[in-house]
């Protein structure tokens, strides 16, 4: 399984969102973070906007903001919104499937719990801990933080 390039820049974005605290974020100032284009971030704000998994300030100094908590929003939260289909096989479509053994198949079962574990394992973790893990994550992504306001000792 291979998540979309929509899901990974989600979680990018949310990530961005967090460290830069209660500040409202820039979708401009995420894309040059990125190096993507900002219609691209355009595109995945939607859905997760409507998922209320991030939150949208319109006007001349506007910004996206997480709507709650990093700690709150968790990886799952993130895919189930960006991820368009969890078809691993064949016979996880709807529709019209040609395999006779699709109602008492062994490689469907382990599939879906397979699937499952993947599931279990995103809602442990959250946006905060993506975010804890790169102490630094404020200057790697260019974000005016207290510790680079400081001056050098």
């Amino acid at each position: 399984m291979r998540l979309t390039k929509q899901t990974n820049y989600a979680v990018r974005m949310l990530m961005y969102c967090a460290a830069n605290g209660d500040k409202l974020s820039r979708i401009p100032e995420i894309a040059r973070a990125y190096g993507v284009s900002e219609l691209f971030l355009f595109k995945i704000l939607q859905p997760l906007t409507r998922a209320g998994i991030i939150e949208t300030v319109r006007g001349r100094n506007g910004g996206v903001r997480l709507p709650k908590p990093a700690t709150e929003i968790t990886l799952f939260d993130v895919v189930r919104v960006t991820e368009d289909s969890f078809a691993m096989a064949e016979c996880f479509e709807a529709g019209e499937i040609e395999c006779p053994l699709v109602d008492s198949c062994g490689l469907n079962s382990a599939l879906r719990k397979a699937l499952n574990a993947f599931f279990e394992v995103l809602q442990q973790y959250t946006i905060d801990d993506l975010v804890k893990a790169r102490p630094q994550i404020g200057m790697l992504l260019g974000l005016d933080t207290a510790a680079a306001r400081q001056p050098a000792a």
